[in-house]
């Protein structure tokens, strides 16, 4: 479709505040994929690799500001880095040939769930990254394979699936755990660019203006996380409102407001 400027405005704010999201909490793909497919117009399957330039900009972004600002310690993470992203890479060959829409009926009730695991141990959020913590590696390996997976797959809800299990499973802070989740993901969907284009699914122009903003997002957010003390808490506070919003979303209750007013 031929864009106008109004679509240029939406993308690129969209995509900056999905890049805000994305750094401190996670799921702003909701912002991005809703962007391409309700406003654009995009097939879903095309939406889905489009999606991934931002991500990738935006992550690249985000893994330098928290690198340049002593934040990133990728020696002592290797084997989430590892086996997170060995199964991202089964999850976007997988995600090159199977569409995805059906599969985010069930993520609603998925978000439910997540809710209730970020609520059930607050202060577990705001405690400092535990060194010593050794996870079992019979239940690790395959949990970060399951993650990377997903995350390869569909990304969306990614963020926040990575948080809870690194912050409550792995004993990351949350800040941590969001250093590690850029780097990540920055590393498995630059496969993920090289494979759908090679596929022919991207859409370069589009996913260049979301690139814009997201790395914007992601870099300044990178850059308050790393230095600003109460980063935690505020990340905490913007993961639940997130949560409870693309919850929200998914029950139609936005679209319920609108309808009655």
């Amino acid at each position: 479709m031929e864009l106008e400027f109004y679509h240029y405005a939406i993308i690129i704010i969209g995509s900056a505040v999905a890049g805000f999201i994305n750094t401190l909490a996670g799921n702003g793909s909701a912002i991005t994929l809703s962007i391409l497919t309700e406003i654009v117009g995009l097939p879903g399957t095309i939406a889905n690799a489009t999606n991934r330039v931002g991500i990738t900009f935006q992550t690249s972004a985000s893994t330098w500001a928290f690198y340049k600002n002593g934040k990133l310690d990728i020696k002592r993470s290797w084997q989430p880095i590892f086996f997170i992203s060995l199964g991202a890479i089964a999850g976007i060959f997988l995600a090159v040939w199977v569409s995805n829409e059906q599969f985010k009926q069930v993520f609603r009730f998925m978000m439910v769930f997540m809710l209730f695991a970020i609520l059930i141990k607050p202060k577990r959020w705001l405690q400092k990254t535990d060194p010593d913590k050794k996870v079992n590696p019979w239940i690790a390996i395959p949990l970060f394979l399951a993650l990377g997976f997903y995350g390869g797959f569909i990304q969306m809800g990614m963020g926040v699936m990575f948080l809870i299990v690194m912050v409550l499973i792995a004993r990351y802070n949350i800040i941590d755990a969001n250093v590690l989740k850029s780097f990540v993901v920055a590393l498995y969907t630059i496969v993920a660019l090289g494979i759908f284009h090679w596929q022919g699914l991207i859409d370069w122009k589009i996913g260049g203006l979301m690139a814009i903003g997201q790395t914007a997002g992601g870099w300044w957010t990178a850059n308050f996380a790393s230095n600003y003390p109460q980063a935690d808490v505020w990340a905490y506070r913007v993961l639940i409102v997130v949560v409870i919003g693309a919850i929200l979303n998914m029950f139609g209750f936005f679209r319920w407001m609108l309808e009655l007013f």
